[in-house]
């Protein structure tokens, strides 16, 4: 099977056709040279009871955004392997940006770090979580049933 070259169009179609991204409202910003940043904005449906975004977005947010990191080196057919996170302060805001990037990568792997911020327009950003994960080249195309 070929390697499908990604680019940001084709990164932003690509999740363009993941339906819990579109729920979530996630949108790629960057993408290329083995790196990814996708951005969410914050409503109230992402929250858990204390008003923060819910740890699951947050952890959401690390695996989308590693596994496009990886495909700017692996091309597009890659699924995360694992991921460890360790969330640093609740994520509060207008939006959280993850930028992930790969620290080193084989022709089926790739290892990605990961940084989870959450932005406000009145303040820096704050440094809510930091993951490192890795994700590998699968051999199916994209949309394909899971058997």
């Amino acid at each position: 099977m070929p390697t499908i070259t990604l680019d940001l169009d084709l990164a932003k179609q690509v999740l363009a056709a993941q339906p819990f991204a579109q729920l979530v409202g996630t949108e790629i910003t960057a993408f290329g040279d083995g790196a990814a940043t996708l951005i969410i904005p914050v409503r109230p449906e992402l929250g858990q009871q204390f008003g923060f975004v819910h740890g699951g977005v947050v952890s959401y947010a690390v695996d989308n955004a590693l596994t496009f990191a990886a495909g700017t080196v692996l091309g597009a057919n890659v699924l995360t392997g694992g991921f460890t996170i360790t969330y640093l302060r609740p994520a509060a805001g207008t939006r959280l940006r993850a930028e992930a990037t790969v620290t080193g990568s084989t022709r089926r792997q790739a290892v990605v770090a990961c940084e989870i911020y959450a932005e406000s327009a009145d303040a820096e950003p704050v440094l809510c979580a930091v993951a490192q994960g890795n994700a590998r080249s699968v051999e199916r195309e994209p949309g394909a049933d899971g058997s």
